[in-house]
């Protein structure tokens, strides 16, 4: 399992939550059980529930916890007075930063969601649905304006978020690029891509 850095003011429930989500990506939500998840926090497991209520509450905090970093970051760059070029590369960087700096938390809300329970399965797809609507909403205004190709903005966004999304591999075999190379070099190819600079 992976190492995890946590800072001063990190709370119990932190803990858990980063704990739990390397579990999760390591064995999967079904497998993980809640003595292995004490183990790894370092108590027993009747006193884990002093501070969350089930997995499946831990499953639900960690999706939603990822899916509301995403929708809040989003909404402040289509509030950001500048071009549709520099507001899909802050989402690009934004995403890769999540890969890089989360990415046990991504990693679950990306594969694990499906183990979510009514009425929490609905609202974690409906929140995804509206963010890719909103990203295509961006693509499409970035065509509209001529700083984009006349792409699909469907399968724009769709391009844009596998790439990202293939920093799993990265994550698993740690090739000897550094992180800013690695983040410079895939905003590079995405944006060259769509623009038509």
């Amino acid at each position: 399992m992976s190492k995890i850095k946590l800072g001063k003011n990190t709370s119990k429930k932190d803990v858990i939550i980063k704990k739990s989500s390397a579990l999760f990506k390591t064995k999967g939500f079904n497998a993980a059980s809640m003595r292995e998840l004490a183990d790894a926090v370092g108590v027993e497991a009747p006193s884990l529930y002093n501070h969350i209520g089930s997995k499946s509450e831990l499953l639900q905090t960690i999706c939603f916890k990822v899916a509301n970093e995403f929708t809040t970051q989003l909404t402040e760059t289509e509030n950001k007075k500048c071009s549709i070029t520099d507001k899909i590369e802050l989402i690009i960087r934004f995403h890769i930063t999540m890969m890089l700096d989360k990415f046990d938390e991504v990693f679950v809300a990306n594969h694990e969601w499906k183990h979510l329970q009514e009425p929490f399965l609905s609202n974690f797809l409906n929140q995804r649905r509206n963010y890719e609507k909103r990203l295509v909403a961006i693509i499409e205004e970035g065509i509209a304006k001529k700083e984009l190709k006349n792409i699909n903005p469907y399968v724009a966004v769709l391009t844009l978020l596998s790439a990202v999304r293939g920093l799993e591999f990265w994550q698993r075999h740690k090739k000897n690029i550094s992180i800013k190379v690695l983040e410079d070099d895939m905003v590079t190819h995405l944006l060259k891509g769509i623009t038509m600079l």
